[in-house]
């Protein structure tokens, strides 16, 4: 089976990648987010992102209106970013309830329809190992998000993710919630070094939920 294209991305992936060329998080209308995905393609495309993935939580619908804006400016002569589909995705994983980025997935496949109604699910299929065969179906990659934020520590959440497949996590995240963003010293470099030597993926994105696709 050919590699997945995404991975070669994500493997390219530094602190200083984000908010400037890669950003595969950040949300919209479509969820929680305070930009319609026409603002944030146009920001994205301003900012002049190299890669892109919207991972509005538990739907997509903000994929085809980006995808559309950027094809349009792509027929004006305009360098466009790659898009990928992405969403996020609350589980249960070591009993702690996280967020997981499904990343890279082609069209909305059947595995995936729980999960993108808009709402998290219950029951056995909310169980980390669920959401991970879902997204494996529909040939995501699977990365755990902002490893920090949760009630557990982050080294046992990453080395429980790893035991079940998951490809890596969101390394480089602002857990200061700046306007402008900015890695967390320390933190990162911590679950970067934990990720690097499992030979996980490492990713980042804003998670801007807020009106600036550069911050948070």
């Amino acid at each position: 089976m050919p590699e997945h294209p995404l991975r070669s991305v994500l493997r390219q992936v530094t602190p200083t990648c984000c908010p400037t060329r890669v950003n595969f998080h950040c949300h919209t209308t479509c969820s929680d987010g305070s930009l319609s995905p026409q603002d944030l393609a146009s920001q994205a495309l301003r900012i002049g992102l190299d890669h892109l993935a919207i991972t509005d939580h538990h739907s997509v619908a903000a994929h085809a209106v980006v995808e559309a804006a950027f094809h349009a400016a792509a027929l004006g002569g305009h360098p466009v970013p790659r898009l990928w589909r992405g969403v996020e995705i609350s589980c249960l994983l070591e009993g702690c309830l996280v967020h997981v980025l499904a990343l890279g997935f082609g069209e909305e496949h059947p595995s995936l329809w729980p999960y993108l109604q808009g709402r998290s699910v219950v029951g056995p299929a909310l169980q980390a190992g669920a959401v991970l065969e879902a997204g494996r179906q529909a040939d995501a990659l699977m990365l755990l998000a902002h490893p920090a934020r949760y009630r557990l520590p982050f080294q046992r959440l990453i080395a429980a993710a790893d035991r079940l497949g998951f490809d890596g996590a969101e390394a480089w995240y602002d857990y200061k919630l700046q306007a402008r963003w900015a890695p967390t010293p320390l933190v990162c470099e911590a679950i970067a070094a934990e990720l690097q030597q499992r030979g996980l993926l490492l990713s980042c994105g804003t998670d801007t939920h807020g009106l600036a696709l550069n911050g948070r």
